[in-house]
């Protein structure tokens, strides 16, 4: 484990150094939520409640930026394979293990800044945490806790991908249907079915309304309120599907690594 540990760290070491001089990567994932936040709260927020649904859709758009920074990941990983970096490292005398951590945690702190920016911009479009301060930063550690499990969704199609194109392609295709099938901007009881029962057990919609609840930014009234054990269990279903999706695709991943690595 220690061993583990020291490569996974050098390893996300260097991919923070590549950010650093690639700073049009972070920019994108900085941009994005930006894009939401004024888009969906100005755009759409007067005609479907105002400052009250300016609130309510900024758990969604928390949600939304961690997954969709799953696809940094993606493109990440499959240019190192591409470039051959990962044969270089296939070379070196370290866990195959290290290599994957490495990356998602690395990808962590593209998350970190994604949540500090969507904060400041909510902020600024008159959200606010209304619930107990330490509700707020475990709901912060949720959403990172989540943000985790979609690096290693991420990291996956990553290394199915043969390219970085198809990379870029299998990496975005899937993040709006599964965003926007969600309660993360609208109720999931204004959908019609199979809609509706979809989006109510979809992970991303769990942490929507968890956020909700630990930010303290409930339902608005003007808008049909979620029912089901999903909404009523928001925390837990949260933290359940993301430990569910780490232990899932951290297994895939690894072992799709294995099968490239030895190539």
């Amino acid at each position: 484990m220690t061993r583990i540990a020291k490569d996974s760290s050098a390893l996300a070491w260097r991919n923070l150094l590549n950010i650093r001089r690639t700073p049009g990567s972070i920019f994108a994932s900085v941009l994005q939520p930006i894009m939401f936040v004024l888009l969906l709260g100005y755009v759409f927020g007067g005609s479907l409640g105002g400052d009250t649904y300016r609130e309510f859709i900024m758990g969604g758009i928390f949600a939304q930026t961690v997954t969709f920074n799953a696809s940094f990941t993606t493109i990440g990983l499959a240019n190192d394979l591409q470039k051959g970096v990962v044969d270089r490292f296939r070379s070196l005398p370290m866990s195959r293990v290290a290599v994957m951590l490495g990356r998602t945690t690395s990808d962590l702190t593209t998350s970190v800044i994604s949540l500090l920016v969507t904060s400041l911009c909510g902020l600024a479009i008159g959200w606010r945490i209304r619930g107990n301060p330490l509700d707020a930063v475990f709901g912060y550690l949720l959403i990172l806790l989540f943000a985790f499990a979609m690096s290693w969704v991420g990291a996956f199609i990553g290394l199915v991908s043969r390219s970085v194109e198809v990379a870029q392609s299998l990496g975005l295709i899937w993040l709006f249907p599964a965003t926007f099938i969600s309660s993360g901007f609208v109720s999931v009881a204004a959908m019609p079915e199979p809609l509706a029962t979809i989006a109510e057990w979809n992970p991303i919609t769990s942490l929507a309304n968890a956020a909700r609840d630990l930010f303290g930014n409930p339902t608005p009234a003007s808008l049909p309120q979620p029912h089901g054990w999903p909404a009523q269990n928001a925390i837990l279903y949260s933290a359940l599907c993301s430990l569910g999706l780490i232990a899932v695709f951290m297994t895939l991943a690894v072992a799709r690594y294995r099968r490239v690595a030895t190539r």
